[in-house]
């Protein structure tokens, strides 16, 4: 408890203070006792989280809402077990400091998983640790894969998690670490059903050395034989290509298995009809399914358009050197250059990237 204190005191003394007086918020979080003064959960949520009032407002609405979606019981244990007090939470916070989370790093947390303030340390703090340990991860990555996939608190190291790892490690699976984070699903499964998805990963095409295998893995996890086959068959309908075409291009992006129909269709449609791109041109680059049609390729289609229109970008400029750009690199080389000659350039970028622009709007030249 001493340690805990010790990790604590900064982390509150940064805090802002809370409001005074306290108010009571329409919230189950909120306990009353003759000896002690009401608890708030969405002051705490600002004080000692350091979360805006805004996002405790919202982030103790998530939590009540993520209960009673489970059960009754579950709601009631929210408001009368380990958030009545902030002598819980106090802990779990200590703990998330103590193992090297910062201020900014724990609002965050808690802000995507309320509920992680009611947990046990005793039991979430050495399970943690393990999942660091054994995977690799770093603290934050196993608070989210926590979250992702709340059976490994309670899964067993030896026989359930261990055994996917250095499967993993037999197929010569890179960055296993970045892969169960973004999937944590895959450690509980069972052993053969992820030997299967790595052998479908495989059978892709995707060679196991390769940097794209975590990715085949990831999408053959999520979607079933028949899925994969019928998407492969999409892409030969819709771009008039070939199965071995197909394949070098899921070689090369293989999350494109995962995107729906509907959206590739979309893309291809503005590629093909607005940017006067011709099918075998996308095929040949894959990197162009994995940009958002919403915020990369349509905006940044519209500026190249209105610097073009003003004489301000060469002609021959390519759409696709134009939308593979970094956006830091993009904005100091093509929004911040033209502030004077085109007003409004760079508010209209912002907007259109938030797709706050209809496809219509076009900015006058």
């Amino acid at each position: 408890m001493l340690l805990l204190r010790r990790h604590l005191l900064p982390l509150l003394r940064a805090a802002s203070p809370l409001p005074s007086p306290i108010h009571r918020r329409a919230c189950p979080l909120l306990s009353t006792s003759a000896s002690a003064a009401p608890f708030s959960f969405e002051d705490y949520l600002v004080a000692a989280c350091g979360l805006s009032p805004a996002q405790a407002g919202k982030t103790a609405q998530k939590a009540v809402d993520e209960t009673s979606r489970h059960s009754k019981k579950a709601f009631e244990d929210l408001s009368r077990s380990r958030l009545k007090s902030a002598s819980n939470p106090d802990a779990i916070l200590a703990f998330l400091s103590g193992v090297g989370l910062s201020r900014t790093d724990i609002a965050v947390v808690v802000a995507a998983d309320p509920l992680l303030l009611r947990c046990s340390v005793k039991t979430i703090g050495p399970r943690l640790l393990a999942l660091r340990d054994c995977l690799g991860l770093s603290a934050p990555q196993a608070l989210v894969a926590a979250k992702r996939n709340r059976g490994l608190l309670h899964a067993s190291l030896e026989k359930t998690i261990e055994p996917k790892v250095a499967l993993f490690r037999q197929f010569g699976v890179r960055d296993i670490a970045k892969l169960c984070s973004n999937n944590p699903k895959l450690l509980t499964f069972s052993l053969e059903r992820v030997q299967e998805f790595l052998l479908r990963a495989e059978e892709l095409g995707v060679p196991r050395n390769s940097q794209m295998f975590k990715y085949a893995v990831a999408v053959v996890a999520c979607n079933s034989r028949e899925k994969v086959a019928a998407k492969i068959e999409f892409f030969k309908r819709t771009l008039g290509c070939s199965e071995s075409e197909v394949s070098i291009v899921v070689f090369r992006q293989p999350s494109i298995l995962g995107v729906s129909d509907e959206k590739h269709i979309r893309k291809f449609e503005f590629l093909i009809n607005e940017v006067g791109m011709g099918p075998r041109y996308i095929l040949e680059r894959p990197y162009l399914f994995a940009l958002s049609l919403e915020k990369r390729l349509l905006p940044r289609h519209r500026v190249l358009k209105v610097l073009q229109a003003k004489g301000l970008l060469n002609s021959k400029m390519s759409f696709t050197k134009f939308v593979t750009i970094g956006e830091k690199a993009f904005r100091l080389r093509f929004i911040d250059p033209h502030k004077d000659s085109v007003p409004g350039l760079a508010g209209y970028y912002t907007t259109a990237c938030a797709g706050g622009v209809p496809p219509e709007v076009q900015l006058s030249s």
